[in-house]
């Protein structure tokens, strides 16, 4: 049996905004490997194996599903969201990096509706225009760096996704990026806080700046600041697609 290796976006939360391309791969599968609450999204069936590990044991899981496929399974790695943003498809390769020996394993990276793109279309259009997105959290990098690419970003006038913003071990964090904002943005530039996206409990809440506080985020919240043209028209928040006075 030859073997293969699916990283799978399951989406931000709602069943139907899986893509058939994954479901097809579930489909398939053996075994699917992933972080405990995203494995918990997976379907038992038979024939299908498990696997839900720890948030932090990211390079394991991708060993692991290495060496499955090697042995000749068919492996899903579920990622929520898109896996290629802030998710498995990276730790795969870098699992890969280093163990030359499953060069030749076959890999297919399966994209997903990520959270920032389904708050943005519950809220509008506000990443109508250029814009970018910052893992908040420092498990990874240091958080000056956090600081330094979020200052510059800020300056550069994107409008900005905002993926992990606020942790219990962290909650002083996000009070920063918000003083930072202020030092760079003006009072009335609008932020977006998406709580549980596309789910039950979904909350989408947009302030100016100056109302904002860090309470308002939690892990499960996107968050999306607008560049200086984002506007409201009715309910709805958006960013033009037109820039620098044309």
């Amino acid at each position: 049996m030859s073997g293969w290796i699916a990283v799978a976006g399951l989406g931000p939360g709602a069943e139907d905004l899986v893509t058939p391309e994954v479901s097809a791969a579930l489909a398939e599968a053996t075994d699917a490997v992933g972080y405990i609450p995203y494995v918990a999204r997976v379907a038992a069936r038979e024939g299908l194996t498990l696997h839900p590990s720890d948030n932090r044991v990211e390079l394991d899981r991708a060993r692991h599903a290495l060496e499955m496929a090697a042995a000749g399974k068919r492996v899903v790695v579920v990622s929520s969201g898109d896996p290629g943003v802030f998710a498995m498809a990276s730790a795969l390769f870098e699992a890969l990096e280093v163990a030359p020996e499953f060069a030749q394993t076959d890999i297919r990276i399966l994209p997903g509706i990520t959270a920032m793109l389904a708050a943005a279309a519950h809220a509008g259009a506000p990443l109508g225009h250029d814009f970018c997105a910052i893992n908040l959290s420092d498990n990874l990098k240091p958080f000056e760096m956090v600081e330094h690419r979020l200052r510059h970003a800020a300056r550069g006038d994107f409008a900005m996704a905002f993926y992990n913003p606020r942790s219990k071990s962290r909650p002083h964090q996000f009070e920063r990026v918000l003083e930072v904002l202020r030092e760079e943005c003006e009072p009335e530039r609008l932020i977006l806080f998406a709580r549980a996206v596309s789910t039950p409990e979904e909350r989408i809440v947009t302030v100016p700046l100056a109302e904002a506080t860090p309470e308002m985020a939690d892990m499960r919240t996107v968050v999306i600041v607008g560049n200086s043209a984002t506007r409201r028209v009715g309910k709805w928040v958006y960013t033009p697609r037109s820039a620098g006075g044309r």
